[in-house]
């Protein structure tokens, strides 16, 4: 009995000290990805190599900046500051949006108080992100004649590049262009479509800068809307205006979630081969960035920790766009991908 007893009382004090271990490992997560002072203590080799980046040469006056964004705020969280800045320094910038973000059901699901949002209600979703993405522009100081909304299918982009055929939304169900203040209304959802709008925007404001995500992003319709983009600045013999950045860095990236706006935006995991940029912003670029990023209300209501830990006192561009090896993904000239 003596034995049975001992082992007993042995299981139930190693499984204290297992749920001992991952509270501790629970805890030690939580301070790295939300604690401002983790940046000090856990990361300061980061620190220091953002710090030792070069400086990205400042937009000018005169000068001429497209941002091709996949959906409504990332044209905020990857470069609201520029963005800002640019504006102030007397550039022209323009926005054009590849997809209205009708594809976040999460969102959907809440704004309607609902588990199972109808896919009206996701068209309706895509239309109040095109007014944040609208009202975050103008925090920005972007004049609404230079905003443009493609409204192409949110979650659909890449099955859009690899194949010529019509593709249906996932989410809203459509296979057409849902939105009357979109470009084409009705634009059937092809690769060819695709390619017409964005090159239409492109041809119209001749951008001397352009700013697209990288291949490198985790998320699938950054790297559709990287590839499309890539092959119609290649098309014009403009690859060299390309300025690439990345807004799906890898898992809890960036840390610490969180507003701090004296941290450093550090290098992604998923960015650590590309020759980075370090983009300074002053106060006023992170304010702005940052009332831009609250003008995404829908976006704000469920990641709101996750957005505003891009408010740093830079942000990272790379001239250069290599794929990431860690992953097996390559550029999409080194796919050899042609377009349609």
């Amino acid at each position: 009995m003596r034995g049975s007893g001992s082992r007993r009382q042995f299981g139930t004090r190693r499984r204290d000290w297992g749920l001992g271990a991952l509270l501790l490992v629970a805890l030690a997560l939580a301070y790295a990805i939300n604690a401002a002072s983790a940046l000090v203590v856990l990361y300061p080799r980061a620190v220091a190599a953002v710090h030792a980046l070069p400086a990205l040469p400042a937009i000018r006056a005169g000068q001429t900046v497209l941002v091709v964004s996949p959906h409504p705020d990332d044209e905020s969280l990857c470069c609201g500051g520029l963005i800002a800045g640019a504006v102030r320094a007397g550039a022209q910038v323009y926005v054009v949006w590849v997809t209205s973000g009708d594809g976040f059901e999460l969102d959907s699901a809440l704004l309607d108080r609902t588990l199972r949002p109808r896919l009206g209600a996701t068209q309706k979703l895509g239309r109040r992100r095109m007014d944040e993405g609208a009202a975050a522009a103008a925090a920005l100081g972007v004049p609404a004649g230079h905003l443009t909304f493609l409204g192409y299918p949110d979650g659909a982009l890449l099955r859009m590049w690899r194949s010529p055929d019509p593709v249906r939304s996932p989410h809203t169900g459509t296979l057409r262009v849902p939105y009357t203040r979109a470009l084409s209304p009705g634009a059937v959802y092809t690769a060819l479509n695709l390619r017409r709008d964005l090159g239409s925007v492109l041809d119209r404001v001749r951008p001397d800068l352009v700013l697209l995500p990288s291949t490198s992003d985790a998320h699938p319709d950054h790297v559709a809307t990287s590839l499309f983009t890539q092959a119609l600045l290649r098309e014009r013999g403009w690859s060299s205006r390309a300025r690439y950045w990345i807004v799906h860095g890898g898992l809890e990236w960036p840390v610490p979630k969180g507003l701090h706006e004296s941290f450093p935006l550090l290098i992604s995991p998923r960015g650590v081969h590309l020759p980075w940029h370090r983009a300074d912003l002053d106060q006023q670029d992170e304010d702005q960035k940052l009332d831009a990023l609250k003008a995404h209300g829908s976006q704000m209501m469920v990641m709101r920790r996750f957005m505003e830990a891009f408010v740093r006192s830079n942000e990272l561009i790379t001239l250069k766009d290599t794929g990431n090896p860690a992953d097996g993904t390559k550029s999409e000239e080194d796919r050899g991908y042609g377009g349609f």
